[in-house]
């Protein structure tokens, strides 16, 4: 197989994989609809927020109801409550969550209310939303996490499609694929984790932090790979560590991440 089509095979696996993995993630804006009274509206809510700023929430508008925004500090006993949403330049309805420290949860949901009819309420999203709070990171650092870790995905998928064919070049991009790896999950990961949530490492030992616990087995998976293609000389080897590498990389990001426990104060991990 030429080289040109090798390449696009691994970029269409890595977007596909990347596209997935964000849509699936306890972090990306859950999209719905719903019927109120006759009336199909599209939302999109968001479960991710920085701290210092209060969260704008915003759903679409319908005829005969007020909206109100009802929530509580997330795995807490506090009450639940309410803030009546109002429509902003755009036509939508609006109301903002006070800001949380970094890690700190909201459950919260959108309840429409039919004028004059207090005991009339709908609620828009089936399940209540979860939104994380997190430290503000520098964009150049997330850049530079996201465009190693991509880049790493892209050449991983590259050297398992030679290592199939069994091609002299398997090496090469194997060791590519492993210094972009530690780049992005050991190096510029940890940085963005620091910003984010206050610590370098939550993964194991530490912690039970799936994402750092992602980056750790695809580190190790190609370390071990180049010790058996050692004693083996079988490029095989890499193409298990790329099949193990893509099965991590499909796993949503941010799941079982950092929480605050608002009874101790204290971030849970993983």
């Amino acid at each position: 197989m030429k080289k040109k089509y090798m390449w696009i095979i691994a970029a269409i696996i890595t977007i596909a994989a990347a596209v997935f993995q964000r849509m699936t993630g306890p972090t990306y804006p859950l999209k719905g609809e719903k019927e109120v009274s006759g009336q199909i509206i599209k939302y999109k809510l968001p479960r991710s927020a920085e701290t210092g700023t209060n969260l704008v929430v915003s759903a679409p508008k319908v005829e005969g109801y007020e909206a109100f925004l009802v929530y509580k500090r997330y795995k807490t006993n506090d009450s639940l409550a309410s803030i009546i949403m109002s429509k902003d330049s755009a036509g939508n309805l609006t109301a903002s969550l006070p800001s949380l420290p970094a890690a700190g949860k909201y459950a919260y949901n959108i309840h429409y209310q039919k004028l004059q009819e207090s005991n009339d309420r709908i609620v828009l999203s089936d399940k209540d939303v979860v939104v994380r709070f997190k430290g503000t990171v520098p964009s150049w650092i997330l850049i530079l996490h996201i465009f190693f870790i991509f880049f790493a995905m892209l050449f991983s998928n590259y050297t398992g499609i030679l290592a199939f064919q069994n091609d002299a070049l398997t090496m090469k991009w194997s060791m590519i694929t492993l210094i972009f790896l530690v780049m992005g999950g050991f190096i510029f990961g940890p940085i963005v984790q620091k910003f984010a949530f206050g610590e370098f490492w939550t993964g194991f030992p530490f912690g039970y932090d799936l994402t750092d616990n992602k980056v750790l087995l695809s580190v190790l998976s190609w370390l071990i790979a180049w010790v058996l293609y050692k004693k083996y000389q079988s490029p095989r080897w890499f193409l298990l560590a790329a099949i193990l590498t893509f099965i991590i990389y499909l796993i949503p990001h941010s799941l079982f991440g950092s929480e605050l426990d608002f009874t101790t104060g204290i971030v849970k991990q993983g």
